[in-house]
């Protein structure tokens, strides 16, 4: 189901660039008390998990976007607004995103649904009585509709929700090489370089990856590194394995799905159709939000965080049924 979202813009932040860069630039981040979970995994790799609280109240794990870490915007703010409301919240950071590099070659990537199944079936297995949640924001989000898709009525998750997703990687690239869009994309080229300068240092490769280094644009980076090192052909093979929108149709959780028309990561082809969804899924669509802003407020500077609110309005929907 596509229903139209109760988003309003702020006035002052009127375009999907002024949504989009002024929360990255300009939220306070929230000081926040962590504990260190980490995930010894299968391949002899490891993830860390950080609790923004640990109590006996629902747990609502958070998946974060590309390069992305605490200090990504949309996260610690987050997590203090969850633990507020009577939940267990934490952050789940993807291979090498938790300031330790990772061991293997291998990373993360926007299709790689192994890790979360794996912590998730951890959490399981520790909190057996407790619902989890999971809310996954950029690439992240991608992960987790995929991985919702790809296991179906076996997902051990009680819902989810999922905040501007690249459901296309191929648009996605395709977009963030097109006019504005450019400086997202050389913004995260930089962070994903600087990510493998650090990796070169301590893990050896089978291929020379440093033309990666120099490159321009996510595709040729994704053609470099991403899709060899996963096992992918290239980056076409990548993006048309890995797009999350081929798995909506088969997803049995219930599943909230926000999304900007206007958001500049991706064009307006991007966004599935009400054919493509799962009664179990509801898309939530706004005229303006751009990537992963959705920033309200009547009077300029004095911000208020939309997604937030409607993140809480919807777990505790949940926590009724």
């Amino acid at each position: 189901m596509i229903i139209p979202s109760s988003f309003k813009p702020a006035w002052w932040l009127p375009g999907p660039h002024a949504q989009t860069i002024w929360p990255n630039l300009f939220r306070q981040r929230a000081k926040l008390s962590l504990t260190r979970q980490r995930f010894e995994l299968p391949d002899g790799d490891f993830v860390d998990l950080d609790w923004a609280s640990q109590n006996e109240q629902p747990i609502v794990l958070i998946l974060h976007g590309l390069e992305g870490n605490l200090d990504s915007h949309y996260i610690s703010g987050l997590l203090k607004h969850l633990t507020q409301n009577n939940f267990q919240a934490g952050v789940l950071y993807f291979r090498g995103c938790s300031g330790e590099v990772n061991r293997l070659p291998r990373a993360y990537h926007s299709g790689d649904t192994g890790d979360i199944a794996f912590v998730v079936a951890q959490l399981v297995a520790q909190f057996p009585d407790r619902p989890i949640y999971a809310i996954g924001f950029s690439l992240g989000g991608n992960v987790l509709l995929k991985w919702l898709g790809e296991t179906k009525k076996d997902n051990p998750l009680n819902a989810a929700i999922a905040i501007s997703v690249p459901f296309d990687l191929n648009n996605a690239s395709e977009q963030l090489n097109t006019g504005k869009s450019k400086i997202y994309q050389a913004y995260l080229v930089k962070k994903l370089q600087r990510s493998l300068r650090q990796r070169l240092m301590g893990v050896s490769f089978t291929s020379d990856l440093s033309p990666a280094l120099i490159c321009k644009t996510i595709y040729e980076y994704d053609d470099i590194v991403t899709a060899p090192i996963h096992g992918f052909k290239n980056a076409d093979d990548y993006y048309q394995q890995s797009s999350s929108r081929q798995f909506l149709a088969t997803i049995e959780t219930p599943t909230l799905i926000i999304h900007a028309q206007d958001d500049p990561f991706m064009t307006q082809e991007a966004i599935p159709t009400e054919a493509e969804l799962s009664n179990k899924v509801q898309l939530e669509l706004s005229a303006k939000g751009g990537h992963v802003g959705f920033v309200g407020g009547a009077v300029p500077f004095r911000p208020q965080y939309w997604l937030d609110q409607r993140i809480m309005q919807f777990l505790l929907e949940q926590t009724t049924v």
